[in-house]
């Protein structure tokens, strides 16, 4: 059955809480019928999220005719479900939508939500559920496969879109890559993929080097990154996809003007250098890694901004720079083909 989606973004319609939405509008339009905010009603998706076009944002259900699925748009800190929406969802589920989750709260285990979709005969899909329980052992991995990685400056500063961009544009180039998503949202875009932050602390590495085993037949994969090694928070699972993975190149994802990290009492995020040695220090205690280019994210921020914090970081690190979705991606493609030709892979 071919999905046809709702997006549900009730209350959270904006491009920081939106992730989820996001990417699966930019990358998966043709299965999106709506975006469900009552709130913002009567807008299009580029309007208010700045991709999607003329597709609609609905107040009712009743409006997303066709639609067989209600994904859930965005991915909070912690995972939650919001209570506001649990009538929602219920209400989807009695029209027989199945329902797909990118939380950490699984749908399925829900007592109410289960019993509603077993009534209803409807799915609910949970996204982050996986059975990951291999620790690392550095076996069966097929050198002549080059391994690329997006590592950061904090969260959501991109990471995922750059690997997405750098894939397809290796792909238009002629080389034979692969993305490998790492979290919900890339997953949902892909097909396939870990959901690294909900794999057990121990098993985080193991994990990473199966997704790199199941697509190691590519010449090239690039394995999205998740969080930061300097994130308060996050940092754990950080090194663990790093040190699962043991990359040939990274490419470090840069969101200009930010400087703290809201959800963490407004840490201050080190310096790019810092953080760009830090990352090469990690990944070099097991494999040699260099870094490869800098996805500049500059949304938000005029052409000439971009374009002079860009000209700045080239002259400071001497690696290409560009913005994925401003710029396109063929400076970082040629970083990964020159790395390519380096080590002969």
């Amino acid at each position: 059955m071919t999905r046809r989606t709702v997006i549900l973004t009730e209350g959270y319609s904006d491009p920081d809480s939106a992730k989820t939405a996001i990417g699966v509008l930019r990358y998966k339009p043709e299965e999106v019928v709506a975006v469900f905010d009552r709130q913002r009603a009567g807008q299009t998706c580029q309007a208010v999220l700045g991709v999607g076009g003329e597709l609609p944002i609905v107040g009712s259900l009743d409006d997303a005719s066709g639609a067989n699925t209600l994904l859930l748009g965005t991915a909070p800190a912690g995972g939650k479900v919001p209570a506001a929406w649990r009538p929602i969802i219920l209400e989807a589920i009695a029209r027989r939508l199945n329902i797909v989750s990118g939380m950490h709260e699984f749908l399925a285990d829900d007592p109410e939500l289960a019993e509603a979709a077993r009534r209803h005969g409807v799915e609910l899909i949970d996204v982050r559920k996986n059975d990951e329980h291999d620790v690392a052992n550095h076996q069966d991995i097929r050198e002549e496969c080059l391994r690329v990685h997006t590592m950061g400056t904090t969260t959501s500063c991109g990471k995922m879109v750059a690997s997405i961009e750098v894939a397809r544009g290796l792909n238009r180039a002629g080389v034979d890559a692969k993305f490998v998503p790492t979290g919900q949202t890339g997953i949902l875009i892909e097909g396939d993929g870990c959901p690294i932050d909900r794999v057990i602390a121990d098993f985080v590495p193991g994990a990473a080097e199966n997704l790199v085993r199941k697509a190691q037949h590519h010449d090239v994969i690039v394995v999205e990154g998740q969080g930061s090694l300097v994130h308060p928070l996050y940092s754990c699972v950080t090194l663990g996809l790093l040190h699962g993975i043991r990359p040939d190149g990274l490419i470090f994802c840069h969101p200009m003007g930010r400087e703290v990290v809201p959800q963490a009492n407004n840490f201050r995020i080190p310096p790019v250098e810092k953080i760009i040695e830090f990352s090469l220090t990690a990944a070099n205690l097991l494999w040699p890694c260099k870094m490869i280019g800098i996805a500049l994210n500059g949304h938000g921020f005029p052409d000439d901004q971009v374009e002079a914090e860009r000209e700045k970081l080239r002259a400071q690190f001497g690696l290409p720079v560009c913005d994925v979705i401003r710029h396109g991606p063929e400076e970082l493609v040629q970083g990964v083909v020159a790395l390519k030709r380096e080590l002969g892979k």
